[in-house]
Parts: C-alpha cells; sequence; structure tokens
C-alpha cells in the first residue's frame, strides 16, 4: 500500500502520472505485477500541509507499506529509484520528495 500526501491542485494535476510513475519503480525494483497497484492520494488544502523550509509547493510525502523482509539494498534501491524517476518524469526535485518504508 503506498500513500501520498501533496497540496490538492498539484496532487491533482499530477495523479495519474504520478501513479503510473510510482507503480513502475514498484515493479522495476520489486518486481510487483500490474494488478498490484495499491495506491491512496491524500489531496491536502494548502492551510493542512505544512513542510519543510527549503521545499517548494511540490513538496510531496510517499509513505509506503510492505511485507517485511527485504534487504536493506533493495529498499535502498527503490528509494533511489523513486527520487530518479519523479524528478526525470514528474520535475519534482529530490528535496521535494520524502519516503518512509513501513515493514508489516
Amino acid at each position: 500500500m503506498i500513500t501520498i500526501y501533496g497540496i490538492d491542485s498539484l496532487l491533482d494535476a499530477n495523479k495519474a502520472q504520478m501513479s503510473d510513475v510510482l507503480h513502475g519503480c514498484m515493479s522495476r525494483v520489486l518486481g510487483l505485477p500490474e494488478d498490484k497497484r495499491a495506491q491512496r492520494f491524500v489531496p491536502l488544502d494548502r492551510s493542512n500541509f505544512y513542510y519543510p523550509g527549503g521545499r517548494s509547493e511540490q513538496y510531496t510525502v510517499i509513505e509506503i507499506s510492505m511485507i517485511a523482509g527485504r534487504t536493506e539494498a533493495t529498499k535502498k534501491q527503490l528509494i533511489k529509484e523513486i527520487f530518479a524517476a519523479f524528478e526525470r518524469d514528474l520535475a519534482i526535485q529530490p528535496v521535494d520528495v520524502e519516503i518512509t518504508l513501513f515493514e508489516q
């Protein structure tokens, strides 16, 4: 399960492409099949989304819940892949992407 938070107007405008980018990363690194796309987008009004200094309005929070057992190397590869894909495909700089992995 992936939950994505961001400012509503920006998140809604990029939701479909962001979904494809994230699932592509999950497929390449973790081998997830196309029908295993479990994502939730949580668009927030600007007044309800505070973010750290030095970040832009494109600041996006990604929370990934996965079954425990993957190696540290695999988890690092996934994070690097998401940063690179967001910059390449969505023009969102790595400084504007926060990724948290939760293992179940």
